[in-house]
């Protein structure tokens, strides 16, 4: 299990490491910067990636291991990616009076994208 969730978080933290550190910066100070805290919340980031990566491991990546299917963990880790950034983005979207459409879709695209690749490569791997 420790294993398994080692290399899980691994691959995630490396491929959203290019999103934090490449793409992210210029996209949100030009669309949210006002609502951007100056320094982030690492203790809350970090929680965060724990309890994501479990959810990973519990809901997609054990049971496509079980199947011995990566594509299974593709296309269910694609959807649990939706959902988990929906919940953030579609509730800023309804909540706060200047959050835009256009980092909702964006960050959609995103989670959709970096939870299915997490979730193929991670299967592919433990299988």
């Amino acid at each position: 299990m420790i294993k398994r969730y080692l290399i899980t978080a691994a691959i995630f933290l490396v491929i959203d490491i290019v999103w934090l550190a490449v793409i992210s910066p210029k996209l949100y100070k030009a669309n949210i910067g006002h609502l951007l805290a100056e320094k982030p919340n690492l203790v809350a980031a970090g929680v965060f990636y724990l309890l994501f990566v479990g959810a990973l491991l519990f809901f997609v990546i054990d049971p496509a291991i079980a199947k011995g299917s990566v594509w299974q963990a593709v296309w269910t880790g694609a959807f649990l990616g939706l959902v988990m950034y929906a919940t953030y983005d579609l509730t800023n979207l309804a909540t706060l009076k200047e959050w835009p459409l256009k980092i909702t879709v964006i960050d959609l695209v995103w989670g959709t994208f970096i939870t299915a690749a997490t979730s193929g490569i991670a299967t592919r791997i433990l299988l």
